[in-house]
């Protein structure tokens, strides 16, 4: 049976998801607007959001790693980075996004939307931390840090440590076997400046050992790196059966 009620305002909702209110609105409109809005709609979005992204990229870097610190007493620094790695990567900091609702919230421009824009990973990410730095910008950075916390300390046990950080199992495989360094370069960047591809190759010793494909250059990176630890799998597979 269909439903009289209206549909939920999604801003609304992703506000009592975070469990925060606003004294200055007009930074949530910014934590949320994407350049490609900015770009349709100048008069009414001055502004996009990767100023406070940068910010809250920050806020949320220290809040992860004194989470860390405090769960988990005996771990190493290699482990404390391959955990933090896994919670505020691109993919980490989306699921986050997802499960708020934010990517109803956000204001895209019309070919955004189109390109399904909402659940993009990288836009999710961004305007996550977008929104925390307005939190620090709107309240103070205490209450910044204080949601940072909240928001992921529930994440902190949530796959293995490492899981999805390709590029520091590589730095580690290299130097243990290898005494070599990863060296990654980008080979191209496609599209226009809110929508860029990157293509990535990582290197050792001069040889390239694998390349990968990105909305961000980190991206591209991660998935360079995940391409030549499955190369480096299978040649040890093949040696085993040798």
């Amino acid at each position: 049976m269909p439903s009289d009620a209206p549909p939920r305002d999604p801003r609304k909702a992703l506000l009592e998801a975070l469990g925060v209110e606003f004294q200055r609105p007009e930074l949530l409109d910014e934590a949320l607007t994407h350049r490609s809005f900015c770009n349709e709609n100048s008069k009414i979005a001055p502004r996009h959001n990767e100023r406070l992204e940068f910010l809250g990229d920050a806020v949320i870097g220290v809040a992860v790693a004194s989470l860390l610190i405090e769960h988990f007493p005996e771990a190493t620094e290699g482990e404390l980075t391959r955990r933090r790695a896994d919670l505020v990567c691109e993919r980490g900091l989306a699921g986050l996004a997802e499960e708020l609702g934010l990517g109803a919230a956000l204001r895209l421009g019309k070919g955004e939307i189109r390109s399904g824009g909402r659940t993009k990973p990288r836009l999710l990410a961004s305007a996550l931390e977008a929104v925390v730095g307005a939190v620090s910008v709107d309240a103070g950075a205490p209450r910044a840090f204080d949601l940072a916390r909240r928001l992921f300390e529930p994440r902190l046990h949530l796959g293995v440590p490492g899981e999805t950080d390709y590029k520091s199992r590589l730095q580690e495989l290299a130097q243990a076997e290898r005494s070599a360094t990863p060296r990654y370069h980008v080979e191209s960047a496609e599209g226009p400046d809110h929508d860029r591809v990157f293509e990535v190759a990582v290197s050792l010793g001069g040889d390239v050992v694998g390349r990968g494909r990105g909305g961000s250059k980190l991206r591209a990176e991660q998935e360079a790196a995940k391409a030549a630890l499955e190369v480096w799998r299978r040649a040890d597979v093949s040696e085993g059966e040798s």
